[in-house]
């Protein structure tokens, strides 16, 4: 794992227009892994998750449980948790600042120890994502909750102190809110009602883990979840799904070289609006089995993009397909409606030639005929990835910084791309003094 430190210190050189060709695994779904960690908390006995991808975030989250108690264990992709001996121990501000998902801890601890304080939490900066629907529903469960300082402070009613169940209606169809909810409800006393919940394929993988483990849920995956609480969940070993933002960004590798690649695990249902919009530009996106898929490249047209809540096309491909368009035919138009502050990637595309306009929300794409290596910053995970595959499709070399960015959400990226041909190479500045001057 790398730290900080080295992150900042490295940058990925790219030498462009190279082909693609071969298979890539895709790793575990770091949006799913992040949760059922905090999920495990649920249960008193050990319990074993599988697939779990090789992540700045995850190192993160397992540093955070082990501050409060929780016993873990890790060999490659698999870990060992065991919650038994959880306290009242705040968790550092230093690793909680680092990562959003770090708040789903409340959820579990408020469920099994009636009371518990967790500081307000930090990650990629491309919006508010405020946490007040979370302390909504729990508050609707029977929860007292202040924040100050920094620190949420909650603390279950009455003498029993185990949440109540109740009918909680979600104003945005948030998936933090929704999972932090459905993890409280489990061990509640009665039934909640989750309503306008968040339909992502991480709410059904979290409520199949609960499941596991003992939890009576219903309805994950729709915009209407039932559980019926239960004194205790009991020990599991549980895979975590396949990552579709990853293979969506693989898929993009593939189109914006005119490669062709495969790739599996994959689930095509978690991917449908993705996999439609490439069709609809041009490329073929084949099954070649229940969990393989195949790009076959062709020119590409542009189109338009809305973002959405799942179903819809997610914001977590926004900035990859952006750097797909700006070698489109034509001109595109993208819409982000999920957070206020994820088109930072259109500064840094546009230092590669891109021409791109940007109103509010908005940004207009004109198809150029070719990008131009330079040197460029990520601005936030899901950029990082955008800039990377600009540079695949580049003339010349690109130079990619902010890999502490990268590092978060994918599990050895550029080692996947280079198995597939692509010229790339992760450069410590401190080796290369030529590059020094971009630290």
């Amino acid at each position: 794992m790398t730290t900080p430190l080295d992150e900042q210190q490295s940058v990925l050189e790219i030498q462009g227009q190279t082909p693609l060709r071969g298979e890539v695994n895709i790793s575990g779904a770091k949006n799913s892994a992040l949760v059922l960690m905090a999920g495990a908390i649920l249960c008193s006995e050990d319990c074993r998750l599988r697939n779990l991808p090789l992540l700045v975030d995850i190192e993160r989250m397992t540093q955070i449980l082990a501050a409060i108690g929780v016993k873990l264990n890790r060999k490659g992709d698999v870990i060992d948790i065991n919650a038994q001996d959880i306290g009242q121990d705040q968790a550092p501000y230093e690793l909680v600042s680092q990562l959003r998902a770090s708040f789903f801890v409340i959820g579990p601890l408020l469920a099994r120890l009636g009371m518990t304080r967790v500081p307000l939490p930090g990650g990629c900066a491309i919006g508010a994502r405020p946490v007040d629907l979370h302390v909504r529903g729990l508050q609707a469960m029977g929860a007292d909750v202040r924040i100050e300082h920094g620190v949420v402070h909650a603390c279950v009613r009455g003498s029993r102190k185990r949440l109540q169940g109740a009918k909680i209606y979600l104003d945005y169809p948030s998936v933090g809110a929704t999972e932090t909810i459905m993890m409280a409800a489990t061990l509640a006393e009665g039934e909640t009602i989750i309503e306008n919940a968040a339909q992502e394929p991480e709410i059904a993988d979290l409520a199949n883990f609960c499941r596991s483990m003992g939890a009576k849920i219903k309805g994950a995956g729709t915009n209407k979840i039932i559980i019926s609480g239960v004194e205790r969940l009991h020990s599991t070993d549980y895979c975590v799904i396949p990552d579709r933002i990853e293979a969506g960004t693989l898929l993009i590798a593939g189109a914006i070289t005119q490669s062709e690649i495969s790739l599996s695990p994959v689930f095509p249902e978690h991917l449908a609006s993705v996999i439609a919009k490439l069709r609809e530009m041009g490329p073929q996106v084949i099954m070649e089995g229940p969990d393989r898929l195949r790009l076959v490249p062709a020119p590409v047209r542009a189109t338009d993009i809305k973002t959405l809540p799942f179903p819809g096309f997610p914001t977590d491909m926004q900035a990859q397909f952006m750097a797909l368009l700006t070698l489109s035919e034509g001109s595109s138009m993208v819409t982000e409606t999920v957070f206020e502050n994820r088109l930072r990637h259109v500064a840094e595309l546009q230092r590669m030639g891109a021409d791109i306009r940007v109103k509010g929300n908005i940004a207009l794409v004109k198809g150029v005929p070719f990008l131009s290596g330079a040197p460029v910053m990520a601005t936030d995970l899901r950029a990082s990835a955008a800039l990377v595959l600009a540079g695949l499709a580049a003339q010349g070399t690109t130079l990619v910084q902010g890999l502490h960015h990268l590092d978060r959400g994918y599990d050895n990226l550029e080692g996947k791309l280079r198995k597939l041909g692509a010229n790339i190479r992760r450069i410590s500045v401190v080796d290369e003094p030529e590059y020094s001057a971009l630290s």
